[in-house]
């Protein structure tokens, strides 16, 4: 059985309070970051419960008054990947935990179906998108201005992550590798046993260094299975910054979601 947890939290250096930031959809009827991220979760075929982990009240209460499944974590836990092992404490029967970050409301239901798919002999995957000319034009544009605008991958020939980073890799100063880059969804399944064996570490250099949580993972030797999924002509952006809310506002108005 599956269950997809949405990590919500309300403190953040970048944007403060970003759950709960409205964005407009297509007839502009206003919905929450957490509510949009959670319906996106819902769509999801074959997964038994769509739960919003918070250690904040107001987040909580919010997820239940929409309806949502809500469970209250630990202020704690110093990143989504660890709220998903608290949560997972209190699951009997789940086979895969999904972690869809509270953010990623524009996430298509057949990322999540690629990578539950891919699990089969794996402790965790996650998804990742080749860019096209438009996405690493934002990404390379966001570091010029000093700010994240997502997260790149550098993979092996099977597939395996070698490397996460906040900055945009491969380098290139020519367009002949641009195809080569990977934007990181920031998705991801695991086996409730390695969530388990995640909390028990302890962060380490590169981890702390990127404030990429996955990167415990392979400071520890856990092989991520790296899943490419095809766009199909939906705009995939998250959001990490203020004026990413426009980017999604205008991506939902043109897919038509209300």
């Amino acid at each position: 059985m599956v269950t997809i947890v949405i990590p919500a939290r309300f403190k953040s250096q970048r944007f403060e309070g970003k759950p709960l930031a409205m964005l407009r959809g297509a007839s502009g009827i206003e919905k929450s970051l957490v509510q949009r991220s959670w319906e996106a979760g819902c769509e999801v075929p074959g997964v038994r419960r769509v739960i919003v982990a918070t250690d904040n009240e107001q987040i909580f209460e919010h997820a239940r008054g929409f309806g949502a499944e809500a469970m209250m974590t630990s202020s704690a836990a110093a990143n989504g990947t660890e709220r998903c092992g608290e949560v997972a404490e209190h699951l009997k029967g789940a086979e895969l935990i999904v972690n869809l970050q509270g953010d990623a409301p524009l996430t298509p239901p057949d990322f999540v179906t690629a990578v539950i798919n891919s699990m089969e002999g794996e402790q965790m995957a996650t998804p990742v998108l080749r860019c096209d000319a438009q996405t690493l034009s934002r990404l390379r544009a966001d570091r010029k201005q000093g700010r994240v605008g997502g997260t790149t991958a550098v993979l092996d020939r099977r597939g395996r992550a070698l490397y996460f980073s906040k900055e945009v890799l491969p380098f290139s100063d020519s367009a002949a590798l641009d195809d080569a880059v990977f934007h990181h969804v920031g998705l991801y399944a695991y086996r409730p046993e390695t969530l388990r064996s995640y909390k028990a570490w302890k962060m380490g250099h590169l981890e702390r260094a990127e404030g990429l949580e996955q990167l415990r993972f392979l400071e520890n030797g856990v092989n991520v299975r790296c899943v490419e999924v095809e766009a199909k002509g939906r705009v995939f952006w998250e959001v990490n910054n203020p004026v990413d809310i426009e980017r999604v506002e205008r991506a939902l108005a043109d897919m038509g979601i209300e």
